[in-house]
Formats: C-alpha cells, sequence, structure tokens
C-alpha cells in the first residue's frame, strides 16, 4: 500500500485503527482551543483589574477632597490622589465637581441664604476613566475599551 496516495478517506482509516493516532487527532483539536479559552480568561481579568483600578481611584480621589472645605477646592490634589492610587494605569482622567443640597432635602446653589430651615451639605463626585487595549483583537470587537469609574461623598464641614 502506498502512503504518498492514501487520499483523505484512507487517511482517516489509518487513524482509525491506531489508538496514537486517534490521541494525537483529539489533542490537536482540543490544544487550540483550550488555548483560545486560556487567553480569552487572561483577558478577562485583565479588564477586570483594570476596571478595579479605574473604581478605586475615584473612591480615593473623593476621599481626598471630602475631607474639608479647602481639600473640596484642590483639584490638583484630588487628580493626585486619583492618579497616585492608579499609578500602573496610563492615561487616566479624573473630573471633579461639586454640588449642594439643603439638609432637609431642597435643592440648593450653594448659596449660604439657600437653606434658611436646614444647613448646607456639600457634596463631591469624582469621574475617572481610562482607555484599556486589549492584547488580542477579535474581529467585530472594538480595538479598545473606555472604562469608567464614579465614587459620590458629603464634603465634612
Amino acid at each position: 500500500m502506498n502512503k504518498t496516495k492514501l487520499g483523505f478517506r484512507g487517511f482517516i482509516k489509518l487513524i482509525r485503527g491506531n489508538e496514537t493516532g486517534t490521541a494525537l487527532l483529539e489533542l490537536t483539536i482540543a490544544v487550540p482551543i483550550f488555548t483560545t479559552l486560556l487567553l480569552g480568561a487572561a483577558e478577562i481579568a485583565r479588564v477586570t483589574y483594570a476596571s478595579i483600578e479605574v473604581s478605586n481611584a475615584a473612591r480615593a480621589a473623593v476621599q481626598y477632597g471630602a475631607q474639608t472645605s479647602a481639600t473640596a477646592a484642590d483639584t490638583t490634589g484630588i487628580k493626585l490622589a486619583a492618579a497616585s492610587d492608579a499609578y500602573n494605569l496610563a492615561g487616566l482622567s479624573t473630573t471633579v465637581s461639586t454640588s449642594c443640597i439643603c439638609s432637609d432635602g431642597s435643592a440648593s446653589t450653594c448659596l449660604n441664604t439657600d437653606c434658611s430651615s436646614s444647613q448646607i451639605e456639600q457634596v463631591m463626585t469624582v469621574e475617572t476613566q481610562a482607555t484599556f487595549d486589549p492584547l488580542i483583537h477579535a474581529p467585530g470587537l472594538p480595538t479598545s475599551f473606555t472604562i469608567h469609574g464614579q465614587a459620590i461623598q458629603n464634603v465634612m464641614q
């Protein structure tokens, strides 16, 4: 029997009669599937880690800013707190905003005359975002993702 002219059917017959050949065929099918699953799991872990870092950076920044009215006005320090917490994320951007509300729940424009029957509460909101570039670019998916984080806290008086 000439092995060079077996063709596909002859190859399958040859493999069926040999357990080693069957195991080799199963291995050649299974390895790419398991490799793809492993790489996908690693990529999901990277995205999860980056999203936790972005959220934690927002939380650290709002904790710094909400200490006093003076730190609430220190936007440079707030942004530095966020950047220090997520030092290993490139391209982290931080947005700081403050608003006021009366302690009785009514609206306030942060003027002392707004809350006649209650006190003004200053609320700080810090939003962070970073761009995540996956190592594996799958067709049909974007080449980068924007991850957002947000933290809101009352400023201590």
